[in-house]
């Protein structure tokens, strides 16, 4: 192995003979050992890791003191330069990227939409089992938004079902009590009044749910799980879908089906589409652990809105009845018929008034079953939603045709 040797050059003064010049040969070649190394007094020490380092010089080459001491401050400050250069480099911070124009449409939306959401506090109240106090605590909560400057929120009825005393919370985190003007069990709808100055309410713009298509991208806002404003975006899966109210298990017709999460706290509160306008009230999920699994649904705005207007004006809703109480559906069909069978039919309602037949039992204790309604104007009934589709296409008022199957014995 070949020997390396170490040549150290110092500078000891000012009147060495280095300093004022120095005669050299045209090329020098220095054999070094892996590290040069060149002392300064009360400076710093310089390595230049090379095994073998050639230096042309010019001939006869005077350096003068000054500029020696120039150079040789200028290449130790760009050898460190250098060397940190990859150490610095892990610091450098890039501007952020631009958002896309589907971005900016959304975080508007969001923005523009967030005011007219509330949130609503569900209270009951408990005696504590120690001391029998008597205490309002929380037993739910579910979202709204604001219907017009009068104060008047819209929500889901099962959001507000049993509460001793309610609460909304605006945008603006000031909280207000409320009262409930009406509701809908049927087609699960509520509608609460608070006391609120008008600055403080922006009512929600109102659009329609008849031109509705699957695919079209939708907006869920709401509170879940007690938290501030949140934001889940989707597409309207189906159309024309039929779930149970939550409280009579009467059907609503015509629900959205859409895959945005709706959480726990969602209930209540608006559907929009990308316009901003409220197409829908998110009112359920399909889900057997409770937890979204991409089917919710939402009831549409043309019924909501047509609801409200009732509620707002009578505190009620009015739909047209038979005046009849039917059997489950799981009992006509364990009779082997179909059609809608009458348990009761008061004298004084219109179906009594009509000449339908109640079941009733015989003076032997023999079941006798009423008349079984097995079509409205000539529209097939089979079971009990059949008869509610028909009923809520009618006026109060209108009269009707029914086709009935004769009674049988049990």
């Amino acid at each position: 192995m070949a020997t390396c040797s170490l040549i150290s050059t110092r500078f000891h003064s000012p009147s060495s003979s280095l300093f004022r010049s120095s005669t050299i040969k045209p090329t020098t070649t220095i054999q070094l050992s892996k590290t040069l190394h060149l002392h300064y007094p009360n400076l710093f020490l310089l390595r230049l890791p090379s095994p073998k380092l050639t230096i042309p010089l010019l001939p006869k080459l005077s350096i003068p003191k000054p500029l020696l001491l120039l150079c040789t401050s200028l290449a130790l400050s760009f050898t460190l330069l250098v060397s940190n250069a990859d150490s610095a480099a892990a610091f450098v911070v890039t501007s952020p990227r631009k958002l896309q124009s589907d971005e900016l449409a959304t975080v508007r939306l969001f923005q523009e939409n967030t005011p007219s959401v509330v949130y609503i506090t569900n209270l009951a109240v408990k005696q504590d089992a120690f001391t029998l106090d008597v205490l309002e605590v929380p037993q739910g909560s579910g979202s709204g938004f604001v219907w017009d400057k009068n104060g008047h929120i819209v929500t889901n009825y099962h959001v507000i079902r049993g509460a001793s005393d309610l609460k909304v919370t605006l945008a603006d985190q000031s909280t207000y009590d409320a009262k409930v003007v009406g509701f809908d069990q049927d087609k699960d709808v509520a509608v609460l009044r608070v006391e609120a100055p008008s600055d403080k309410l922006r009512p929600i713009p109102i659009g329609v749910s008849a031109d509705l298509l699957v695919g079209q991208k939708v907006y869920a806002i709401g509170n879940p799980f007690g938290l501030d404003h949140t934001l889940t975006t989707g597409v309207i899966s189906g159309l024309r879908r039929e779930i149970s109210s939550a409280a009579t298990g009467r059907p609503i017709q015509d629900v959205i089906q859409t895959d945005a999460a709706i959480n726990p706290g969602n209930s209540g509160g608006p559907l929009l589409d990308s316009s901003g306008n409220l197409i829908g009230i998110n009112t359920a999920i399909y889900s057997p652990s409770g937890a979204s699994s991409g089917v919710g649904f939402s009831i549409p705005v043309d019924t909501v809105n047509g609801i409200v207007d009732q509620l707002v004006k009578f505190g009620k809703v009015t739909r047209p009845i038979l005046g009849i109480k039917f059997a489950p559906d799981q009992s006509v069909e364990q009779l082997g018929v179909s059609g809608v069978l009458v348990l009761d039919a008061p004298a004084n309602g219109p179906a009594g008034k009509a000449g339908l037949q109640s079941t009733k039992r015989d003076s032997y204790g023999r079941l006798i079953l009423g008349d079984i309604i097995t079509s409205v104007n000539d529209k097939k009934v089979t079971n009990g939603s059949d008869l509610y589709r028909i009923l809520d296409q009618c006026k109060v008022g209108e009269k009707k045709v029914l086709t009935r199957s004769s009674s049988i014995h049990q």
